[in-house]
């Protein structure tokens, strides 16, 4: 059976949940391999991850991990023979979750830090979000590089706003109640949900190119861009997420388009609403049908608009 990369909780496998050894882990779901810690390619971004003290620069403090990336190794001595890069896949998908927001399972095994690793096997331990990624030294061999990478704890994955692909959540979310990782003390939010595969269809269409301005911003792992919602998410507004309200853009014009500083006609034509220049067409793909009751609905948000 294929390994399907689902971005989120995998239903049947709540956190908590235990095995035995890393096969059961695989037929559940929660992570592609048998041996490799990172499940991730750079197109997709990674899922999972399993922290079993593979790496003396790892660091487990809970709710915060420092987890050393893939690569580099000599396959019989496991010691550092070369630095690691992010054409390695687990990296660069690690990376590629950074940049989309995408939550990550973490999977603890028993020869990782106590006192958060089960005693024996492997235990799911929740979502995690990819903040931050960097080169170090390694701690054995400083003359090789490591890439490492910031985790933090997920409390509620509502609350946090990052993109969930699971089947049993509805396309909004009510206000929650959340501990956050320490020292941030309980807050009161209130997030939408978003489908990883609506962001992933839309910017695949348009191969990252923002339909405003055209450009393809290029970042390490490939090409990147935001998935911009017409008509906003949530109680508020109402907005559904689906392809035919969401935009493909970069950070700039997904600001300035959140913001009010852009708006777009019924024939598709983008206006900077600070001065009713037109700015250009709105780039379009066959398959990604706009539907214009949104972009009225955005229209409608803005002041002396038509």
């Amino acid at each position: 059976m294929a390994y399907k990369r689902t971005f989120g909780h995998i239903p049947g496998h709540p956190e908590g949940s235990t095995y035995s050894n890393r096969r059961q882990v695989q037929k559940a779901g929660l992570h592609a391999h048998l041996q490799a810690g990172i499940s991730g390619t750079a197109k997709q971004g990674a899922d999972a991850i399993v922290l079993n003290g593979g790496y003396p620069d790892d660091r487990d403090y809970g709710d915060e991990i420092i987890y050393t990336g893939h690569g580099g190794q000599d396959p019989v001595t496991k010691k550092q023979i070369r630095d690691q890069d992010l054409d390695d896949p687990g990296n660069a998908g690690l990376v590629r979750s950074q940049l989309e927001g995408l939550p990550v399972r973490v999977i603890r095994g028993a020869g990782g830090e106590k006192p958060y690793s089960p005693s024996s096997g492997y235990r799911y331990d929740g979502l995690y979000k990819v903040v931050a990624h960097w080169f170090a030294n390694h701690e054995d061999a400083p003359q090789f590089r490591v890439c490492q990478f910031q985790l933090v704890k997920i409390y509620d994955q509502v609350a946090a706003g990052v993109v969930v692909d699971n089947p049993d959540l509805s396309a909004t979310a009510e206000s929650t109640s959340v501990q956050g990782p320490a020292p941030h003390k309980k807050t009161t939010v209130s997030k939408a949900v978003r489908s990883a595969q609506v962001v992933k269809n839309v910017k695949g269409w348009h191969k990252h190119r923002c339909q405003v301005c055209g450009i393809v911003i290029e970042v390490d792992v490939g090409p990147y861009s935001q998935g911009a919602h017409i008509r906003p998410l949530g109680r508020k507004h109402g907005g559904p997420d689906v392809e035919s309200n969401m935009l493909c853009l970069c950070p700039n014009d997904h600001v300035r388009f959140d913001n009010g500083a852009l708006y777009i006609t019924d024939d598709l034509k983008v206006v900077n609403a600070l001065n009713g220049e037109v700015i250009g067409p709105l780039r379009v793909h066959p398959r990604h049908v706009i539907d214009l009751d949104h972009i009225r609905y955005h229209r409608s948000q803005l002041p002396n608009i038509p």
